[in-house]
């Protein structure tokens, strides 16, 4: 299950590269937990689809175009950790920005049970179960 676990993500990052964040949703287990650490803006726990979905239309509102893209994907067990480079430029400056974080995605079978980010990529890979 691991490998498919790896396509899935892999296959969401295509996506979010391109600028599609609306054709995910199939993947997420309609109780998912997204959880923003303390270091992030808009950090929280976040239960449910519809809570994710509310999280991202209110985090895309900021940018007048974003990608997020996966520079590096692990395989641990039921997750898979991934570092993350997003790029945008702010709706209201104008500003272009990148930011790069990453995030631990959790599964039950073929559905994603929790997403969180992480700033440091031992704490995430911690958090999947593996060591640096």
């Amino acid at each position: 299950m691991s490998e498919e676990n790896v396509e899935v993500v892999r296959d969401i990052y295509e996506r979010w590269r391109e600028g599609d964040f609306r054709t995910t949703v199939d993947a997420f287990d309609p109780l998912v937990l997204f959880v923003m650490r303390r270091e992030f803006p808009d950090a929280g726990t976040y239960l449910g689809q519809e809570r994710l979905a509310e999280y991202t239309r209110r985090f895309l509102e900021s940018w007048s175009r974003i990608t997020i893209e996966a520079e590096d994907i692990t395989e641990a067990g039921d997750s898979v950790v991934v570092a993350v480079r997003q790029r945008g430029v702010g709706e209201g400056s104008g500003a272009a920005t990148e930011f790069r974080y990453f995030q631990v995605w959790s599964f039950r079978g073929r559905k994603v049970i929790r997403l969180e980010g992480f700033r440091e990529r031992a704490e995430a890979l911690e958090a999947a179960g593996l060591r640096e």
